[in-house]
């Protein structure tokens, strides 16, 4: 577990480079669904989505009760802009029966919601349209809406 935490140490002071090579190390000590899905999200901070979602899906073979990787995954296609694909991830993030995240799977399911179902009402009512503006999600960072 020292390598994990040393890990997360060097991600939270954006030295993903490093963090990436300890998380890995941590792994061929003894492969943990956690530290497969926080190497996951060091590859998501590095642009390497399809990486990230391999971790997770690395992670759900190891614990399928773990709920951080599938909401993990459900945050990373919402960040390809491929809510739909996303539900599903999430839906089985609420059904996780643990997550050291809590909330984040409920947090994270507003997204395709508001892409899918808000973007087509009437713009007079929500004031959003999805010709010039989309809502993201970034890991740390609360919700925002951005110009697309």
């Amino acid at each position: 577990m020292e390598l994990f935490h040393q890990a997360y140490q060097a991600q939270m002071q954006g030295q993903l480079d490093r963090a990436a090579e300890l998380y890995q190390g941590s792994i061929d000590l003894l492969p943990t669904a956690e530290a497969h899905t926080f190497l996951g999200w060091t590859y998501h901070f590095q642009g390497r989505v399809d990486d990230a979602i391999a971790e997770c899906k690395r992670a759900i073979e190891l614990d399928p009760d773990f709920g951080n990787p599938y909401n993990d995954i459900g945050a990373y296609l919402i960040d390809l802009e491929r809510p739909d694909e996303a539900i599903p991830w999430l839906e089985r993030a609420i059904r996780a029966p643990r997550s050291s995240r809590g909330i984040l799977p409920t947090s994270t399911w507003g997204v395709p919601i508001l892409q899918r179902e808000w973007c087509c009402a009437p713009a007079s009512v929500f004031r959003m349209r999805c010709e010039s503006s989309r809502v993201t999600a970034s890991r740390g960072k609360p919700w925002k809406t951005s110009a697309a």
